[in-house]
């Protein structure tokens, strides 16, 4: 036997430990479902260890069973007949039906809504990408894209569709998923218990870029939300730099205000993501790039190479210098 088999042999685990290790990465981070930071995530959360631990218990109970009755001859093993009924019909009626209405009284208060939410937010889906709305009482609505920023500890109500396909809103560490239908409003009640950065996903396959359709939920603690959304509806300065006011002429001299939106500015356009604070954002087009000056320029020159068949065109037709300058006037939107 040589080398390397030899020491697989003294140590048979040695083949499953990278496996081991990367499932157990798996079980924090900011798209977890074990790593609970909201309300309804945590109550999924406990759910799910009743429903994997009882039926770890049941699977060992019937296997040793199993082994016992391998063992023993018919005529010997005690009350068969109480076996067949109650381990065959009782149990499982009892168990299932048990977890049955633990099951209907979760949905009915993960479904629940909060009498007075601290505001609503309108998140429609669309190829391949996030548009949000921040509805709050008695101020303007508020416009972002590609990122849901909430204050911890505060009821917030999610009203979410789709613009063209079926997709589905999740964020495993905050709460359940909801599909998002055409023509159609879910909502969803949300309460954020621990400020972070959290990841969400499409989960309902929509197309060839489906798994470039991510975004990000920021959850701050409650003072510094106010002071965010203060911050939001300020208009955005002017360039401080030569190359950033160049950079700026060259986003409306290529027509970008027709699509998007920057705050300040006559760009509203409404078909894509409003840009008014893109430089703040963790990533690029719906979780695809990390926000950078160099992914900018690369997304506009481009996007259809990066991410196909999305709405964007690319628009290579720029000289390097300006494209850099554009990019970069684009990431100080802060």
């Amino acid at each position: 036997m040589d080398g390397p088999s030899r020491r697989t042999a003294r140590n048979p685990l040695r083949p499953v430990l990278p496996a081991a290790v990367l499932a157990l990465a798996g079980c924090e981070g900011r798209q977890s479902a074990l790593d609970a930071a909201g309300v309804s995530a945590q109550e999924i959360l406990v759910t799910s260890w009743i429903l994997f631990i009882g039926g770890a218990v049941i699977f060992l109970v019937v296997m040793a069973l199993a082994l016992y009755a391998a063992f023993v001859r018919p005529e010997r093993f005690p009350g068969r007949r109480a076996w067949v009924i109650g381990g065959g019909i009782l149990f499982p009626v009892v168990t299932l039906t048990a977890l049955q209405l633990h099951e209907f009284a979760l949905a009915r208060r993960l479904a629940t809504l909060a009498p007075e939410p601290a505001f609503v937010v309108e998140v429609t889906g669309l190829m391949w990408w996030w548009d949000v709305r921040y509805l709050v009482p008695g101020q303007e609505p508020l416009r972002g894209a590609n990122e849901i920023v909430l204050p911890a500890g505060r009821p917030v109500e999610l009203r979410v569709a789709s613009a063209d396909v079926i997709h589905s809103f999740w964020v495993p560490s905050l709460a359940g998923k909801i599909d998002m239908i055409p023509g159609h409003v879910n909502r969803l009640p949300l309460v954020a218990q621990r400020p972070g950065l959290y990841r969400g996903q499409c989960a309902e396959y929509c197309g060839a870029q489906h798994a470039l359709m991510a975004f990000d939920v920021r959850v701050l603690p409650a003072d510094e939300f106010d002071a965010w959304m203060a911050a939001q509806r300020r208009p955005v300065p002017e360039p401080p730099t030569p190359e950033l006011a160049r950079g700026r002429d060259a986003f409306f001299a290529l027509g970008c205000q027709s699509c998007h939106a920057v705050r300040g500015t006559v760009a509203d356009g409404l078909v894509g993501p409003d840009l008014s604070r893109i430089g703040a954002r963790t990533s690029l087009a719906a979780g695809t790039l990390p926000t950078r000056v160099e992914t900018i320029a690369a997304w506009i020159a481009g996007a259809q190479h990066i991410k196909p068949e999305n709405r964007m065109p690319s628009f290579d037709v720029t000289d390097g210098e300006t494209l850099h300058a554009m990019a970069a006037w684009l990431e100080s939107l802060k």
